[in-house]
């Protein structure tokens, strides 16, 4: 092994411990919130110092899992072009994301960092609640931690790339052009030359063409920051020193404990093989109906959507188990391809869903607020799902068949309830205590966490194994999509630096002037967004642009986001980029074509759009179940 290899291989093991010490503390985490609220709300005994700990702990899982899910190339990226990349070009690509994007990032997070700690040692902060901890600069001190380990990572990722080049005159050709341009942009600084552009389109044109190049989302918008704060005179540096101020303020955001915490909940559920015994149990018992199976397919994606609310797992799980059987059956391979993708993205808008949860962070409302207004739209689009299959059925005969069973229909109808009851009880509590405002969503999600331990126990396919994997998991999920958040913060705080968000405000407020106008505006553009980018970099970037002209405007916010989830849900199904397709094809194998694919959605992203129309012209819909 060669001396760059042998250094790369003991930084990837730092990363290793490190992401398996955070998923002890997803563990712990859960437990800890779970006796918390049973303390609080059963003994009223509660305490500040096990809050701020259950906060503290929430802050190290996402901090050491940056280095982790680097690791494990987990930090999202849009793969259209560059999964068509050659060996070594996707290479190349690894190594100028760390060289050009991370690395610089890091060091100045590192350097701004230390300066908030040293600070914070100084003055021996401490919580400024009685019977908070003390020592504050402990914690801001993982900040630092966090990104010099990233940037290990990051040294270990460019050498394990760099071996890979199997021609290595691309890479220096490729770091010849990019040093020639970097000159180019430093003489024209120097000589304080005018942008030709305004540079805020500049900004966006540049982080666009990098997100499509197939460099990680999170370095993309760190980088972009960084580079436009660099030769910007009106903005600086000085900008982005708000930055790891920002990220604490994120760690502090109890809210956002509720992300890793589902998404635990979701992953325990996925391998408990409670998909398996709904589908094969609603399959039997709506499957003697034209269509059945189909109808059967949406009511599962609903209830794990409401038991899960991860897309992904969803689409795959359904399209391993239903989609042999729906075309063993003789089903049309476009309907059943249509309603498992659609069925399966169900997650987007049915809480518990992470897209609510950082839509009521980026927006400053309720999640419980957010929760009960999406029940309703969702119910309206399972109630539109069901009848388009209903109805195609019993237009053509040959599109999805009835099954032909001997099996006694009350002992199908019995092994049915008893699949259906233990997740309908564990949704009924976990949204319920949200509902009544009984629990905040951190406490319900951690309420889940044990629910979904005891459903797996009782399915028997509980494991230390299954728990392992679940938490390890969970720390690359929630450390990617909090990458991006800090990403998206240095992303706006440069961006409305630049006048973006002044110019975002006058276009709409004064150069259109008409609310409607805004809505269907604003609307198209996260549509199209959503065929490009995933909903957490549109809910990041995006949103927090549109939040004061929605204040200007005068319109409802709780609404508002709800027709944001509608359509970030409509735009994972969007041909040819939608992801619960590339999720479907690559479960499905050669099973379905993608135009078989493609043609199966078609009619349910129109049912969508419905929805989202009902939605607008009916939007106390919304406030049914009570504001």
């Amino acid at each position: 092994m060669s001396e760059g290899l042998k250094l790369s291989y003991y930084f990837d093991r730092l990363s290793k411990y490190s992401g398996i010490f955070a998923a002890f503390l997803v563990v712990l985490l859960s437990l800890l919130v779970a006796y918390d609220a049973v303390m609080r709300y059963l003994f009223s005994a509660g305490s500040i110092a096990l809050q701020e700990v259950e906060w503290h702990l929430f802050d190290i899982i996402f901090l050491l899992g940056l280095t982790y899910a680097l690791k494990h190339d987990k930090h999202v990226r849009v793969d259209i072009f560059f999964d068509r990349y050659s060996v070594t070009t996707k290479a190349v690509v690894q190594i100028l994301s760390q060289l050009l994007l991370l690395i610089p990032f890091s060091l100045l997070f590192i350097y701004d960092a230390y300066d908030m700690t040293y600070q914070s040692y100084i003055q021996q902060e401490v919580s400024s609640d009685p019977g908070g901890l003390t020592h504050r600069w402990l914690i801001k001190g993982m900040l630092v931690v966090a990104f010099v380990l990233l940037l290990v990572q990051s040294l270990s990722e460019m050498i394990k790339a760099y071996k890979r080049v199997e021609h290595k005159s691309v890479l220096w050709k490729s770091l010849g052009i990019i040093a020639l341009l970097g000159m180019l942009v430093y003489a024209a600084w120097y000589h304080r030359m005018a942008y030709w552009i305004d540079p805020v389109i500049l900004m966006f044109a540049l982080t666009l063409f990098l997100l499509m190049s197939g460099f990680q989302v999170a370095f993309v918008f760190a980088g972009a920051a960084l580079f436009f704060a660099l030769i910007t005179d009106e903005v600086g540096l000085h900008v982005l020193e708000m930055l790891p101020y920002r990220t604490y303020g994120i760690m502090g955001n109890v809210t956002l404990m509720a992300v890793p915490l589902f998404i635990f909940m979701g992953l325990i559920l996925e391998r408990s093989k409670m998909a398996e015994g709904l589908l094969i149990s609603m399959g039997k018992l709506f499957g003697r109906v034209r269509g059945g199976l189909a109808v059967s397919v949406v009511l599962v994606g609903a209830i794990l959507a409401a038991s899960t609310g991860i897309v992904g797992a969803s689409v795959v799980m359904m399209s391993l188990i239903a989609l042999p059987l729906m075309l063993k059956q003789n089903y049309s391979p476009a309907l059943a391809s249509g309603s498992i993708a659609a069925s399966g993205t169900l997650g987007q808008l049915i809480p518990p869903s992470i897209v609510l949860i950082i839509l009521g962070d980026q927006m400053h409302l309720s999640v419980g607020d957010l929760f009960k207004a999406a029940v309703i739209p969702g119910l309206i689009l399972i109630g539109l799902y069901i009848l388009y299959i209903l109805i195609i059925s019993f237009l053509n005969k040959e599109v999805a068949p009835a099954i032909v069973s001997d099996e006694p229909y009350g002992e199908v109808v019995k092994e049915a309830i008893r699949e259906i009851i233990p997740p309908l009880l564990l949704i009924g509590v976990v949204l319920g205590s949200i509902f009544a405002g009984i629990a905040s969503p951190s406490e319900s999600a951690a309420i889940g966490v044990l629910g979904a331990v005891l459903l797996a126990a009782g399915k028997r396919s509980f494991s230390l194994g299954m728990l392992r994997y679940a938490a390890i998991e969970t720390v690359k999920l929630t450390a990617m999509i909090f990458m991006i958040l800090i990403g998206a913060t240095a992303f706006s705080l440069v961006f409305n630096e630049l006048g973006g968000g002044d110019m975002a405000m006058a276009f709409f407020a004064g150069d259109l002037g008409d609310k409607w106008m805004f809505i269907l505006i604003a609307m198209v553009v996260i549509f199209v967004l959503g065929f490009f980018i995933d909903f957490i970099e549109i809910a990041f970037v995006v949103v927090p642009i549109l939040v004061p002209i929605i204040a200007s405007f005068g319109i409802d916010p709780i609404w508002f986001a709800i027709l944001i989830a509608m359509n970030l849900q409509a735009s994972f199904l969007t041909p040819p980029f939608g992801f619960a397709l590339f999720y479907l094809k690559g479960a499905a194998g050669d099973k379905v074509t993608t135009s078989a694919i493609y043609k199966g959605v078609i009619p349910f992203i129109l049912l969508q759009l419905l929805a989202l129309m009902i939605i607008v012209f009916f939007p106390d819909l919304i406030y049914l179940l009570g504001k």
